[in-house]
């Protein structure tokens, strides 16, 4: 069964910002795939959508849980923790996240990578005890410049806690929804096809 995940920071106070890009992706991907409403899950203080997908290329469906953490960023792992039961949980595991590293528009899917510094993924690597899971990094940087590398904490802080304008949002929508079809292609094929084939 896949766990994805969308993160962010729960809130209308940042609802829209770009740090809460994992969630706003994760939200089209749902959409897409016609999935149940989200219900919060008190156990895992979370954002929970129980279904299946399907695919032409696989015989029948397979089974995923969409997962919004409502703790704050740094604290993601908390609720990815109580699913975890096994040692092959992490090869399911996607993680769906803003980047600094990466300009707007653009995205990555890759494996098995350190966090880069991004909070959220540093709790999650803490909470499962391995980085070998699938994450999906989507560019907030305002520019090819790495701006995390060369700017202070409070210039860093301010980037990724902006609004997206609506003309950002409208763009962000049409790349949530090629990454949806990259997931799909993921959970139902397999995460090579997806890294190599799914980019931008």
């Amino acid at each position: 069964m896949f766990v994805l995940v969308g993160l962010g920071n729960p809130g209308a106070e940042y609802e829209h910002t770009r740090h809460n890009t994992g969630a706003m992706v994760l939200e089209v991907f749902r959409k897409a795939e016609e999935l149940p409403e989200w219900i919060f899950d008190e156990k895992l203080n979370a954002l929970v959508s129980r279904g299946s997908i399907s695919s032409l290329k696989v015989k029948g469906q397979k089974s995923i849980v969409l997962l919004k953490p409502q703790t704050f960023m740094n604290k993601s792992g908390l609720s990815i923790a109580k699913l975890a039961r096994n040692k092959k949980f992490a090869e399911q595991l996607v993680i769906i996240h803003d980047d600094l590293d990466i300009p707007f528009g653009s995205y990555k899917i890759s494996f098995n990578k350190s966090s880069g510094g991004h909070k959220g993924v540093e709790s999650i690597i803490r909470a499962v005890k391995t980085k070998a899971f699938t994450r999906v990094r989507v560019g907030i940087a305002s520019s090819a410049s790495a701006i995390k590398k060369s700017q202070d904490d409070k210039t860093v802080e301010k980037q990724i806690l902006s609004r997206f304008t609506d003309d950002q949002l409208a763009t962000l929508k049409k790349l949530a929804k090629q990454i949806s079809e990259g997931l799909v292609v993921l959970i139902t094929e397999s995460r090579e096809k997806a890294m190599s084939q799914y980019h931008k």
